[in-house]
């Protein structure tokens, strides 16, 4: 599966400051996320904060972690937030969003998690239950999170483009076949 990389875009101060910190913890089977939860209680109520990685794997945080940090300082195929629910199989994603201040990344990076999600045998909803759209001012270079579709810049009233532009971002191949190793 093709999906794109994005690259971190926020504060370099932030990136500096989270970098001893561990990875988010991956999650490649409804046990981990199982695990995972038993060891993040707070996370039932207040969601997590996640990525996939560039391996196409799930990786989760507590809620006010940096996504950067959640990511390992790495690029990412997806990032944003999650909400679980329980259900008669275990734990699934109830709700799912892709705001990430730090990476930004498009709407269409909801392919990255679905497949995440499938590949650990977790069931999600069938889109993004809040996609934010950001956009880079192409007058002011100010990044935007674009609110009812107004397509207009916070800081200068500029026209922002219609398709995303945060910041250069590549093509890369992912395998759909879940990863065999941690």
């Amino acid at each position: 599966m093709e999906l794109y990389a994005y690259a971190y875009v926020g504060p370099e101060e932030i990136r500096r400051a989270v970098m001893a910190h561990p990875a988010g913890a991956p999650i490649r089977a409804r046990e981990d996320l199982d695990r995972w939860l038993q060891g993040h209680p707070e996370a039932i109520q207040e969601g997590a904060t996640w990525v996939v990685d560039l391996t196409g794997c799930l990786r989760l945080a507590p809620r006010r972690s940096e996504h950067v940090a959640c990511a390992g300082g790495e690029e990412v195929l997806a990032a944003g937030e999650l909400h679980f629910q329980r259900s008669p199989m275990g734990w699934d994603v109830a709700g799912a969003s892709n705001q990430s201040t730090g990476y930004c990344p498009d709407t269409d990076c909801w392919d990255a998690l679905s497949l995440a999600l499938t590949r650990a045998g977790l069931r999600g909803p069938p889109g993004f239950t809040h996609a934010v759209t950001f956009r880079r001012c192409t007058h002011c270079g100010e990044l935007n999170l674009v609110k009812e579709q107004w397509f207009v810049c916070t800081f200068c009233d500029a026209d922002l483009p219609a398709l995303w532009n945060v910041a250069p971002r590549r093509r890369v191949v992912v395998d759909e076949a879940p990863a065999r190793n941690s």
